[in-house]
């Protein structure tokens, strides 16, 4: 958990064409099944300010027998290469990484970037499975991350604070 850069909000950002931020969030592989008590969102669950998935045993059982392989849960050693695979990507793609924390079972990441989410959240996936990769930390053949992920725009200099503080402080123990 480290805040990787300061915030440097470019002229670029200025222009409300893009949000000030994102808040990107990924979870590993069959580590959060639709019909879990936690919640979940699927495809036809997916209109902001509307209700999620109903907790279905059903459901999560009938998910968890299609896994192809078994869960992901990443290791410290795995954990510290995805965190320095994202700082990587956004060097190269000249994002702001403004905090990011990997756990176990998923990642967060708040990135400022004049572009949509989208393409930042599948470059984030592809350079962590990567570094896993090379680093002998993942086989060829593992899946390591869901089909999605997360993002969410912040518009407001409080929304990207609040962002912040939520992943670098509100995770939990390491």
């Amino acid at each position: 958990m480290q805040l990787v850069f300061t915030p440097a909000m470019s002229s670029e950002l200025d222009t409300n064409v893009f949000p000030l931020a994102y808040l990107i969030t990924f979870r590993t592989y069959g580590s959060w099944m639709h019909g879990e008590e936690r919640g979940s969102i699927d495809r036809q669950h997916n209109v902001y300010g509307t209700p999620g998935l109903a907790p279905n045993r059903n459901r999560q059982q009938a998910e968890t027998r299609q896994l192809k392989h078994p869960l992901i849960l990443l290791t410290g050693a795995q954990r510290k290469a995805v965190e320095a695979a994202l700082g990587e990507m956004c060097r190269v793609r000249r994002y702001d990484l403004l905090a990011v924390n990997v756990r176990t079972n998923h990642v967060h990441a708040v990135i400022a970037a004049a572009r949509p989410p989208e393409p930042i959240l599948d470059a984030l996936k592809a350079y962590a499975t990567r570094k896993l990769r090379r680093e002998g930390l993942m086989s060829a053949t593992t899946k390591p991350w869901v089909r999605h992920g997360s993002t969410r725009y912040l518009w407001k200099e409080e929304q990207v604070a609040n962002a912040i503080a939520y992943v670098m402080y509100d995770q939990g123990e390491d």
